[in-house]
């Protein structure tokens, strides 16, 4: 049986995304001890799942919720779409999947000119309309009430119709050994069509997604070209790159490999 501070806990990382255990001592007025015993005990329950200074909720079935996810390292996501922006040429075709990070690489997108940009995401559409240089395409399908992405087979088999110069995608988990992950198996379908289709795949995650996990495999990360992130926080990971020739672009490192 939870408490009513750890079940407190849990409808406040639902709704942030996250919690830290500093703030969550000052707002119950309990030591920090306290608290990390509570996350300590909630991620047991696997409500909960543990990262530095804090938790996420509990990787699984149900992923965190639209508006929480778009605060979750939002300054991480402004940067690392600003990188990914700068590896698009103007006058370039690109495909742009559902996720907060792909929606921040379209807000740096908004300085091209000449670009087509077919996307399965309502916000990356609302986000790019305006810009009277760039031609924004909308895959047809199944709308997704929580977070304006277009899902289903009708939106697969619209992205096959094309062939782009780029794909900018993003994923919900990224586990140890490279696989890259989602939570909707209909939104895993569509950008397994846009990672077919697209001649440079660029995947952008936050360092926040090494530390959280999904049931559902997209692809893996030796299927992309580029990856930006604000940092590579497993070594394994970034040997990985080398290995199989990824770019790993750090934006917490100026941009620089290592």
């Amino acid at each position: 049986m939870l408490s009513e501070r750890q079940l407190q806990i849990v409808e406040r990382a639902k709704s942030e995304g996250r919690v830290l255990v500093e703030q969550l001592a000052a707002q119950f007025e309990v030591s920090v001890q306290t608290i990390r015993k509570d996350l300590n005990e909630l991620c047991e329950e696997r409500l909960l799942s543990r990262i530095h200074g804090g938790a996420v909720i509990g990787s699984g079935a149900e992923n965190v919720g639209y508006d929480a996810r778009r605060t979750i390292a939002a300054g991480e996501k402004a940067a690392i779409g600003r990188a990914a922006a700068d590896i698009i040429p103007f006058r370039s075709s690109l495909f742009i999947n559902i996720g907060t990070t792909t929606e921040a690489t379209a807000h740096a997108l908004q300085r091209h000119s000449g670009l087509m940009v077919i996307t399965n995401n309502l916000n990356v559409a609302n986000i790019m309309r305006p810009n009277p240089q760039i031609e924004v395409i909308i895959a047809g399908g199944v709308i997704r009430r929580s977070d304006g992405g277009i899902v289903g087979e009708a939106a697969v088999d619209f992205i096959r119709q094309f062939k782009v110069d780029f794909a900018i995608v993003g994923v919900s988990a990224i586990d140890p050994d490279g696989a890259l992950l989602d939570f909707d198996y209909r939104e895993v379908r569509v950008a397994q069509a846009i990672i077919s289709n697209a001649r440079h795949v660029v995947l952008v995650s936050d360092s926040s997604k090494f530390e959280r996990t999904a049931p559902v495999r997209i692809a893996h990360l030796e299927q992309m070209d580029t990856f930006v992130t604000d940092r590579c926080p497993s070594e394994e990971i970034r040997q990985m790159c080398r290995d199989k020739g990824v770019h790993l672009v750090e934006t917490a490192l100026n941009n620089l490999d290592r």
